[in-house]
């Protein structure tokens, strides 16, 4: 988190942590759907396009100039044979991946998982981590 902005912090505090950690299974989700005490805590304060959105783990960017970046960064790291998250891919897929048209990538799990190439790729590198396969 050196480098990120952490807004659950007011979802920190400990007693609040313990509570909600022994609420029963069914309570979390009395409406079927996750948060459900949070929802019906907020209904009154919170629009409703914010009370009913879907879950996303994070905010991500729908600007086609990100994916494009994440596209090429991924790429650079294909075509080097000394990148050293490279043995660790399964490079047709990767290749398949980005082989598709630019917008087609979007599946959030796929894009998520070129950013993970990309910063494992640098984790790996910063701090000069060997991998035996």
């Amino acid at each position: 988190m050196a480098v990120g902005l952490e807004l659950r912090v007011p979802f920190c505090d400990h007693r609040l942590v313990e509570y909600a950690f022994n609420i029963p299974w069914e309570m979390k989700t009395f409406d079927g759907r996750e948060k459900s005490i949070l929802r019906a805590a907020a209904r009154d304060l919170l629009p409703d396009s914010i009370v009913q959105r879907i879950k996303n783990p994070y905010p991500a960017t729908q600007d086609p100039a990100y994916e494009k970046e994440l596209r090429s960064a991924v790429s650079t790291i294909v075509a080097d044979s000394n990148a050293p998250v490279r043995q660790l891919l399964d490079l047709g897929r990767v290749k398949d991946t980005l082989g598709r048209e630019a917008g087609k990538v979007s599946p959030l799990h796929e894009r998520m998982g070129m950013e993970r190439v990309v910063g494992m790729n640098s984790w790996l590198a910063e701090y000069n981590v060997s991998v035996d396969i």
